[in-house]
């Protein structure tokens, strides 16, 4: 079991009054959860919230790029899950204000079925 990363820590300390918070260790990084709803990923020490089609554009304007990956067979695989402006990282309300864009979009996404 991977142990929880410094950075991890304070993004929960800093992110406790979204909700009731947990972090999940998953491919090489961490799954963020808010009251048991999937909305972050931390990868190499970057926060990334999950993004649709109703805030796309707020991050498209920062000028961010969503995560991706290479696959074994040499694809590149996107997220929708894009990284925070510099400037969230270095003000609580920011922070938080960036990262309910990923809360509401995890809440409008489809629910899984069981």
């Amino acid at each position: 079991m991977a142990k929880r990363s410094e950075y991890v820590a304070y993004l929960l300390d800093e992110l406790a009054s979204l909700g009731s918070l947990r972090a999940k260790a998953m491919f090489g990084g961490f799954g963020l959860y808010c009251d048991e709803l999937f909305f972050a990923i931390v990868a190499d020490e970057v926060l990334y919230v999950k993004v649709d089609d109703a805030n796309r554009v707020r991050f498209e304007q920062a000028q961010l790029q969503p995560i991706s990956f290479t696959m074994k067979d040499g694809r590149v695989q996107t997220m929708s899950y894009y990284p925070l402006p510099e400037a969230a990282l270095a003000s609580n309300p920011e922070l938080l204000a960036w990262a309910k864009e990923g809360l509401a979009a995890a809440l409008r996404a489809p629910k899984r079925k069981k």
